[in-house]
Order: structure tokens, then sequence, then C-alpha cells
């Protein structure tokens, strides 16, 4: 609340606009978007994979076969169990993750989380969480893990430790998404360790990333983790890529800000 008092205050001093509509801010439940525009984040709803839960078309997917897997997952079967990723990557959620990740505006970690954990499965068997790991010259550059901030706001939701020096990216490769799919596996192959195998000898680990695309990162991590004995790897990412036709009827055009920091990146 103390919080909340402080930041309207400040906009009477520093007049700010929405990141997403580019209205000033007033009420703004979290810092840089007004409560608008950050209401429209919403979990995907619908008939999805069972394993990577991508949404299907139609919403009669699953009615004559409830284990029917996407294509991706059935002809190229992933490591990975599971795949948690509840919201569209899309505005205004596309906007914050922007300034999150490459404008280090780590303010936002606290509302990415609770958007997280208000939409985190129920049930959930596991035993340790391990964010998707950065390498030494990256981390250097950006000066934090984006997905081990969000790793620690949903520890305490789950009652899990965070093991965050465990797994390691010992190959700076190129970024991912300028690469086709082919080129995406050769570029990750042996670029992940595990520093302990002990420490992972069967234990189910969720790995906690901020946006899942194709997935070939989240399965070369956890075909390691798997190699090191560990008993099961699933995934839990903040958003995930959607096709034009999934996109949510909340959706807005991406701000000029997301187009420039991603192209920067």
């Amino acid at each position: 609340m103390i919080k909340d008092i402080l930041r309207q205050a400040s906009r009477l001093l520093l007049p700010m606009d929405c990141t997403t509509c580019a209205q000033p801010l007033a009420d703004d439940p979290v810092p840089f978007f007004c409560r608008r525009c950050w209401e429209l984040i919403r979990p995907l709803r619908g008939p999805s994979c069972p394993r990577c839960h991508r949404l299907f078309a139609s919403p009669s997917a699953l009615s004559y076969s409830p284990t029917h897997e996407c294509h991706d997952c059935r002809t190229r079967e992933p490591q990975y169990s599971q795949v948690w990723a509840p919201y569209a990557y899309c505005s205004p959620l596309q906007d914050a993750i922007a300034l999150f990740k490459y404008r280090g505006k780590v303010a936002l970690a606290d509302a990415l989380g609770a958007l997280l954990i208000r939409a985190l499965p129920d049930h959930l068997d596991l035993d340790i969480l391990m964010p998707i790991p950065l390498h030494p010259n990256r981390l250097r550059q950006r000066e934090f893990n984006q997905s081990l901030l969000l790793a620690d706001r949903i520890g305490p939701a789950l009652g899990l430790s965070v093991s965050s020096r465990n797994l390691v990216r010992t190959v700076d490769t190129d970024p991912q998404i300028s690469l086709p799919r082919a080129a995406r596996l050769q570029n990750l192959r042996k670029a992940f360790a595990v520093r302990a195998s002990q420490d992972v000898a069967g234990a189910r680990i969720l790995l906690v990333d901020d946006v899942f695309t194709t997935g070939t990162t989240a399965s070369e991590c956890a075909r390691v983790l798997l190699k090191a004995g560990a008993q099961q790897v699933a995934v839990l990412a903040l958003a995930r890529s959607v096709d034009a036709g999934m996109v949510p009827d909340t959706w807005l055009p991406p701000s000029s800000i997301h187009q420039e920091l991603t192209q920067r990146a």
C-alpha cells in the first residue's frame, strides 16, 4: 500500500505514460502499465496438447483422442515431460517482458511473478526449481538472469528451493530467435552442463523461463539433467509464442518500445 501511494504521488511530480497504450499513468497497479492494460493479461484457455499445452485450433481436437499430442511433440519428441506457459506472448505482457529483460526494469519481477503464481497448475509434485541459465558473458552484459528472478518469486508459493548454480551454460551461443529450428538444435548441442550430478539424482525438476517459443532450449536442458540422473524435468514459462490465429481477443499491437528492444537484442 505504501509503495502504491508513493508511486501515485510520484506521478504528480514525474508524469509517465503507460508503456502499451501511451495514456498518462495514475492508478497503475504495476510500474509502467495502467490498470486497464494490465488487466488484459489473462491465461490462455481451450483444448491443448497434453505434453506442451500448446493450444489446438479446434475446440473438438481432443474429443475422440484425449491424449492426442501436437505435431511437434509427436514428430520431435522433447526431453521434458510437461510445459506450462499460461499466457500468450503478446501485448501488454510482451511489452512488460521486453522492459524487464532488455531494459533492466527489475521492478517488474514481482508483478510478473504474481502472474505466474496466479496461473500455476494444481498439485505440482516436484522437488527443485531451476532457472534456465545464462552464459557468464550474457550475465555480465545483462547483470541479472530474468528466469532466476521469476524462480525466486514462485519458489515460496510452491514451497520449493531454487537451485541456480548447478545447471550452467558452458557455450555462449548465438541468440536462438535468429535461427531456424535445425540450426537451433545444433546451436545448443553441448551448450549446457550439470556441475553436481548427485544433487539432481532422482529429483523431479521444474525449469523456469520467461518465454517458451520452440522449446529447443528447454528440451536440451532437460536432456542434460536426465542424463545426470534426474527422474523428471518439466518446464514453467511466463508466456508462450502463439500462432496469429490463436491470439486472444484482448491482444494489443506491440508498443514501439517492444519493437525497439527486441530488434536491438
